[in-house]
């Protein structure tokens, strides 16, 4: 919970917002957090979003009305620019707010590597603070097969003075680049730092760390990689995960619905979301079944769910 100074600012800078166009949710709305997924999904409400692969400020703008509760920007296979990056999260502040009030979507990069081991990570920690400061709402970290490297991963997103956590090293983050990040989200330099910190770990963290468990060795340390402090989410990766088993729509004899619900368990388990594609056809029946986050289903899909689940908050 935002202390009351930020709650203030937070009210000044987005407003409380009532849109006549408005599909669901209370016509008006205060937020009480930065992070829009966080306070969703701290309420037990799914979470539903759209991708970017990249992309500056018009296509910030352009999305800063989104249907969507959280936009991901995926540098997987796109290009490393955090000059475009910047100017995406400003476009979106220049959009903003959103329906709901909040000062943008949440922002979820997807960085350019894989968490393949520590060494991989260790030697790359420095993109997750480069893409912190840019403002985005936290990281998604590909072919999550080390819990190693996700401590790692939870170090680089964390700053020295944060509070302690069971398994996790003193955070990574340098003062110095919070200014800009500060600024996207509508805040001091000070809040800043005290807030840029992941949840649940930290009930009043405002970042959302995810992992892919999307290939076998992955599958093969599933429960210890997502019950590393600091990790908010994962997903099962099916398409990855296909490869990593070679086995083709007609002949995997049960083996993809073997590790998605292994890591539906898995996060189950540890208290996190768990993330799965939707569709019309599937969304109610997965929301009874656990899962908290919709992958790209599309405004249509997102409104069933959310009228489904009774959500409070505006879309």
């Amino acid at each position: 919970m935002l202390n009351r100074i930020v709650v203030v600012a937070l009210a000044v800078s987005v407003g409380v917002v009532a849109f006549a166009g408005q599909q669901g949710g209370n016509q008006s709305f205060t937020p009480t957090r930065i992070n829009k997924s966080i306070e969703l999904l701290a309420q037990d409400q799914p979470i539903y979003y759209t991708q970017v692969d990249g992309g500056g400020y018009e296509e910030g703008k352009a999305l800063a009305q989104t249907w969507a509760d959280y936009i991901t920007y995926n540098l997987e296979h796109s290009p490393f620019d955090m000059t475009a990056l910047r100017a995406f999260m400003q476009g979106l502040v220049d959009g903003g707010p959103t329906r709901s009030g909040h000062r943008t979507p949440t922002v979820i990069a997807v960085l350019p590597f894989g968490g393949i081991n520590e060494a991989v990570m260790s030697a790359n920690y420095w993109m997750v603070e480069q893409l912190l400061g840019a403002g985005v709402h936290g990281v998604l970290l590909a072919h999550a097969q080390s819990p190693a490297a996700i401590r790692v991963m939870v170090q680089a997103a964390r700053y020295p003075h944060a509070p302690p956590a069971d398994g996790i090293d003193e955070g990574l983050r340098g003062n110095g680049g919070q200014g800009f990040a500060a600024r996207i989200w509508g805040v001091s330099t000070a809040e800043y730092q005290r807030m840029a910190d992941p949840w649940p770990l930290n009930p009043d963290g405002e970042l959302l760390l995810g992992l892919k468990i999307e290939d076998r060795h992955a599958l093969e340390n599933a429960e210890a990689s997502v019950g590393v402090s600091g990790v908010g989410f994962a997903e099962w990766g099916p398409g990855d995960m296909r490869l990593s088993f070679n086995v083709g729509p007609a002949d995997d004899a049960g083996v993809l619905d073997n590790a998605r619900n292994r890591v539906l368990a898995a996060t189950k388990q540890a208290g996190i979301a768990f993330l799965n594609q939707m569709n019309a056809d599937t969304i109610e029946a997965m929301i009874d079944e656990g899962v908290r986050i919709g992958a790209n289903p599309g405004p249509e899909v997102a409104d069933q769910g959310r009228r489904y689940t009774e959500r409070k908050m505006p879309w």
